[in-house]
């Protein structure tokens, strides 16, 4: 009897002990120092997965196994780790540190994961370690498995990056710092001609699907768009549209901090696929020769050697007024599509007043259009600023924007020139797939340059230019 007292109270002290140490650090600090013991026991293998590889591109199994990483509920029970705000206010996301370990079991054997930072602004390493006994049993499906979650995960919760070059490494992505790309543009926001916006669209959507075709003429996967027109016609507001429509990250290049050519070219390679690189105010850069980055250099990153390593990428240049720059940036091979943005003209001002006011007809709309067809215009942009300003009347927002217009002090003699400049900037129309084309030269120097252009079935040499439509009054 006395035994089993004495067995009991044995039991009972035990159980107290455990649970005291169970609300203390000790307890987690025995069971870390068992498991240490017991790895010294093993011979380990370790792997390096770099965030660069040797040229200095990206390593896609670097973002891959981070994106596992991250995933992983075990390493919310690490000692110390990163927590910040989501695309959504409510969103918390919990991140890797440097020198931070993240443990992970797969087939019953336990793998540690740390990430490593061995210079100051160099990249991140991301080191594996396991034991050497299992890495003929695990090693191989254990990387199927990562890319496996990983991919799911990216398909489910697909959020678009701005990444801006900077003058000295980010650690992040070399040059390249990136943050959410939230621009809520789309083509359905847009405000611009119907027909020119599902022509793009569907280029963009045989591009997608194009990359046998691509691979079969020996070309990389890529394509190119120039965007010209006055600044506030919703150039910017494009590139957003057409990344949101395709689903792929903006690489947003800014000439004024590359050094020079092979500089340029580093950037380059280190973009991602599905990417698209843009490039806006290049006229400005190259008229007024702001930068370190010579005409030659910039003709190279368009369609050199250096362009073609990489796939499934658009390039986007935008410019305000392309007739003074050099036709060696503009030639075909180089631009495979030009899409003009002119003023606002009748139609699209309704399309505004529907978007910002929610007016769909009104009293003024009859002087507006004499307006418009007295040749007096206004950027999109000028116009949706004098709405969003006036959007709780808009009888007088629509009364500011007769007195903008009136402003402009356009003539009858400026309406002539207007009309002139339209007739020699003529649309034409393809045969086959009613594209539109916008001709800065006659018809038979048009055809001598560039041939007759088809929507699907161009040589690299043919360049696709759609204007925009302009509407008879």
């Amino acid at each position: 009897m006395a035994n089993m007292i004495l067995l009991l109270s044995a039991i009972l002290g035990l159980f107290l002990i455990l649970r005291l140490l169970s609300k203390t650090s000790l307890l987690h600090i025995l069971l870390n120092q068992f498991q240490s013991l017991e790895d010294k026991l093993h011979i380990h293998q370790s792997y390096r997965v770099p965030q660069l590889n040797h040229l200095f591109q990206e390593n896609e199994l670097y973002r891959k196994v981070s994106t596992y990483l991250n995933s992983l509920p075990s390493l919310e029970d690490s000692d110390f780790t990163n927590l910040f705000t989501g695309s959504k206010s409510n969103d918390i996301l919990v991140r890797l540190d440097i020198n931070q370990t993240i443990r992970d079991v797969f087939l019953g054997a336990r793998v540690t994961w740390t990430i490593e930072k061995p210079e100051k602004n160099g990249p991140r390493i991301l080191v594996l370690r396991l034991r050497k006994n299992d890495k003929r049993r695990i090693l191989r499906p254990y990387l199927q498995h990562i890319l496996s979650v990983a991919g799911d995960i990216s398909q489910r919760k697909k959020e678009l990056m701005l990444c801006m070059n900077v003058d000295t490494p980010s650690g992040e992505n070399g040059r390249w710092r990136s943050v959410p790309f939230n621009h809520p543009a789309s083509f359905d926001t847009l405000v611009m001609d119907v027909d020119l916006k599902n022509k793009v669209k569907a280029d963009l959507e045989t591009f997608l699907k194009s990359k046998q075709f691509y691979h079969k003429l020996g070309r990389a996967w890529q394509r190119s768009y120039l965007l010209y027109g006055p600044s506030g016609t919703g150039k910017s507001s494009f590139v957003a549209a057409m990344a949101r429509f395709l689903n792929f990250d903006v690489f947003d290049i800014d000439l004024a901090k590359v050094s020079d050519g092979s500089d340029l070219k580093m950037l380059l390679l280190q973009t991602t696929s599905k990417s698209m690189i843009v490039v806006e105010d290049l006229d400005r850069f190259l008229m007024e020769k702001c930068g370190d980055v010579s005409l030659s250099g910039i003709l190279n990153f368009m369609d050199g050697i250096i362009s073609c390593c990489g796939e499934e990428r658009v390039m986007v240049f935008t410019m305000n007024n392309k007739d003074q720059v050099d036709q060696a940036v503009l030639r075909p091979g180089r631009i495979d599509v030009h899409v003009q943005f002119p003023s606002c003209d009748f139609s699209s001002f309704k399309n505004l007043a529907n978007n910002y006011l929610g007016v769909k007809e009104h009293k003024l709309f009859p002087q507006l259009e004499e307006i418009f067809h007295g040749g007096a215009s206004l950027t999109p942009a000028e116009i949706g600023e004098i709405m969003i300003s006036n959007r709780s009347s808009p009888t007088r927002a629509l009364k500011s924007v007769i007195t903008a217009m009136q402003a402009t002090g356009c003539t009858k003699s400026r309406r002539s020139s207007y009309d002139d400049e339209s007739f020699r900037n003529m649309e034409l129309t393809s045969g086959d797939q009613g594209g539109l084309l916008s001709r800065d030269h006659s018809v038979r120097d048009f055809r001598k340059l560039y041939g007759l252009l088809k929507m699907g079935s161009r040589r690299k040499d043919e360049p696709l230019d759609l204007g925009a439509v302009e509407k008879e009054g």
